[in-house]
């Protein structure tokens, strides 16, 4: 299978930098796919799961927010935050949970309130599969 390079960043360090074969990333308007050779496009992330394949076992990250960019050089993302789904613990999805219901009883209009919905039903999809993976602390 060709590879490709990838980088994932977020704002506290380089995640991962190197060849990979397939990345999965969790889309605002859906999941995606990248293999080598990918059209070129900018998309927005959501709360999720990305999974990266290479070497072997699949590396599985928790991303929440951000950017994908793919490009002839490869496919870069830049995550608001990004934690192994191995260091991820409940409370910590439970605390998100909890601000994006905040969020929702604190909205003033319907466009917010979309959005804050949007988000909370995004959540716990992730700790719905989470949970049944077996993946949080």
């Amino acid at each position: 299978m060709a590879t490709f390079h990838f980088e994932l960043v977020s704002p506290e360090r380089q995640l991962f930098s190197g060849a990979v074969d397939q990345v999965m990333v969790p889309g605002s308007e859906g999941d995606f796919g990248v293999l080598a050779g990918h059209a070129p496009f900018v998309a927005t992330l959501r709360p999720g799961i990305l999974t990266i394949h290479a070497d072997g076992q699949p590396k599985r990250l928790y991303v929440r927010g951000g950017f994908a960019e793919i490009s002839a050089g490869g496919l870069t993302v830049l995550a608001e935050r990004a934690t192994a789904v191995e260091d991820l613990h409940a409370d910590q999805i439970d605390r998100e949970i909890r601000d994006a219901e905040e969020d929702l009883t604190d909205a003033k209009d319907d466009a917010h309130r979309i959005k804050a919905s949007d988000r909370l039903d995004q959540l716990k999809s992730v700790k719905a599969a989470l949970a049944t993976a077996g993946a949080t602390h």
